[in-house]
């Protein structure tokens, strides 16, 4: 007998922007921050962040992040 068993979601937040210097996470101008949305996965979060990533090449100063959102929300049972 096969029991499936329902993922647990591990929901993670991308979102970026540019950064005032290069040497720390502080942004720029806070309310350019770029939300790119809510996955519920990482891999679902590691592809938008590539994608985003990738377009913002040209641009040094710009940085996305992913946040582990689960981990947030259950510290202990992430």
């Amino acid at each position: 007998m096969v029991v499936e068993q329902e993922a647990k979601q591990r929901l993670h937040l991308v979102f970026g922007g540019e950064l005032s210097n290069l040497d720390k996470v502080e942004f720029a101008d806070l309310k350019n921050l770029d939300i790119v949305g809510i996955f519920p996965d990482y891999a679902a979060a590691l592809n938008a962040w590539r994608g985003k990533a990738q377009q913002t090449v040209d641009n040094a100063a710009m940085r996305y992040f992913i946040v582990h959102v689960h981990k947030l929300l259950d510290p202990e049972g992430a």
